[in-house]
């Protein structure tokens, strides 16, 4: 597949890229090979191949989600720059 000057840009731009003159062969040949080798890979068969969802077959042993309250209010409250007796006060950022 050929990519073109315009294409290029355009996919700078979507990738908020900036691509310099001296650069801009390079990177056309290699995309162009990207492209070449997604080509070959969607010749192949993959009929009846199951989708991969993990790389291994190791399975996480997550802890049990225990909720417990490890600092109290008035010690959460007393590193705050501005604060009541039960919020931390913020500037205003929504008109």
């Amino acid at each position: 597949m050929k990519i073109d000057h315009e294409a290029l840009q355009k996919i700078a731009h979507l990738a908020r890229l900036e691509v310099k003159p001296e650069e801009e062969a390079a990177l056309l040949t290699s995309m162009e090979s990207v492209l070449t080798w997604m080509e070959q890979l969607n010749e192949l068969d993959t009929e009846g191949v199951e989708p991969l969802t993990h790389v291994t077959d190791a399975v996480n042993n997550w802890r049990e989600d225990v909720a417990s309250n490890t600092l109290s209010r008035e010690e959460g409250l007393s590193n705050a720059p501005s604060h009541d007796d039960t919020y931390i006060k913020v500037p205003k950022v929504i008109e």
